[in-house]
């Protein structure tokens, strides 16, 4: 656990990005933005409301009042989305005046997608945002050496089979980008292999038959009870012919409620490490943080997210 954190640690200093903090008035996103800045990780963009430019907060509340008008937003409602850190941080992405975003410590969720759907937008290959936690497993033979991701599990309650099928694509993808691995991708359910029948099962079996159309090159497979993705003796017992069955990398949730959970099980009783979520399907590199984390959680997320933003850049050029 502790050889990947120092190693994403490292690739990040490897390519510092300048990763926005809208927190400052958070003792842990202070605590956080120094060991950053201190251990060379990040470029720390440290945002409160007593720092915001005044002149980019008149600029940026016009182009949000243009942008969402048509929602109903008025020009005292941009200038005032304007005056919070989180959207002005937001802004200062869209614009490339940093290169990723970390929030979350003091905003909840709701608040941290709205600043994504409202400033930055929606990565047109996924059309959904979703939360990826990187899973670390202390003492665990399965995976990825007890490295997994899991998704989603902060942001869609009840993802349709197009929307589910989307999720594992973007969970796949961050696999590659920071494990560095080949991404075996599992759709969860309480049935493996039609063992079961119902409309939650034959959700997810759509799910994978749409991201096998509309991602050929990725290994994913499904539906799975959670020991048949990931432990090769069961996965023997009861599928055949599956690149996927007992050598899961990636867990795919049919639900928000069946991710969240497991999420929190796994790093409590385990005594592991969330990190993220990093939020995947938004246009530019950006991570959720819950409310209860801690300053080294702020610090990973922060390397997570320069990682990915150095590859967007690569990809681009």
């Amino acid at each position: 656990m502790d050889n990947f954190i120092s190693g994403i640690r490292r690739l990040a200093s490897e390519n510092k990005k300048k990763i926005a903090l809208p927190e400052m008035d958070d003792v842990r996103m202070q605590e956080a933005a120094d060991v950053l800045e201190s251990e060379g990780i990040a470029i720390p963009v440290r945002f409160s409301k007593d720092s915001l430019n005044p002149e980019k907060i008149k600029q940026y509340a016009d182009e949000f009042y243009q942008l969402r008008k048509s929602k109903g937003v008025s020009e005292e409602d941009a200038f005032s989305f304007m005056q919070n850190p989180l959207f002005y941080a937001a802004m200062e992405l869209k614009h490339g005046e940093v290169d990723g975003l970390v929030a979350g410590a003091v905003n909840t969720t709701a608040n941290m997608v709205r600043s994504v759907l409202y400033c930055i937008g929606i990565d047109r290959r996924y059309r959904i945002i979703s939360g990826a936690f990187i899973m670390l497993v202390p003492n665990c033979e399965y995976g990825e050496g007890g490295v997994f991701v899991f998704s989603d599990c902060a942001v869609v309650p009840s993802p349709n089979p197009k929307q589910l099928a989307n999720i594992g694509i973007s969970a796949a993808e961050l696999a590659k980008g920071i494990l560095g691995v080949e991404p075996r991708v599992a759709f969860l359910s309480f049935s493996s292999k039609g063992s079961a029948d119902s409309p939650e099962v034959e959700k997810v079996q759509q799910a994978v038959a749409i991201a096998k159309e509309l991602n050929p090159n990725i290994f994913c497979d499904g539906e799975f009870q959670v020991d048949t993705a990931i432990i090769p003796e069961i996965a023997k017992r009861k599928v055949k012919d599956s690149e996927v069955a007992g050598r899961a990398n990636v867990l795919v949730f049919p639900s928000l409620e069946a991710g969240n959970i497991s999420y929190k099980l796994v790093e409590r009783l385990s005594k592991g490490r969330a990190i993220g979520p990093i939020l995947m399907g938004a246009a530019k590199p950006c991570s959720d943080l819950s409310r209860g984390c801690s300053a080294q959680d702020i610090v990973d997320s922060a390397a997570v997210v320069s990682i990915l933003a150095h590859q967007r850049q690569i990809s681009s050029e």
